[in-house]
């Protein structure tokens, strides 16, 4: 799986580690229909540190689409809740 985290660049996934990026993709979705501003800012961080140090940095030159897009690190809240709802943006 690619992920793009928009502002900084994409990387890998291994299938291996999509169930935890989906659980976090999960709590943070919660944490946005919660409208608890802590819990998302520690868990969205989570999530952005998981893909960075568990993906594998993709070249800038590789020309092929991202399977999902994460917002930039600093997302308000209230974009949160717009982009973060239901599953999240990893379909369960």
């Amino acid at each position: 799986m690619i992920v793009r985290i928009a502002t900084e660049g994409q990387y890998k996934i291994a299938e291996g580690d999509v169930e935890r990026l989906n659980d976090l993709d999960d709590e943070a979705a919660a944490s946005c229909a919660a409208e608890n501003e802590k819990g998302f800012r520690d868990v969205f961080a989570a999530l952005l540190d998981f893909v960075r140090t568990t993906g594998q940095p993709v070249a800038e030159d590789y020309l092929g689409g991202s399977d999902i897009i994460l917002p930039p690190p600093d997302i308000s809240l209230e974009e949160a809740k717009a982009t973060f709802r239901g599953e999240g943006l990893i379909p369960n």
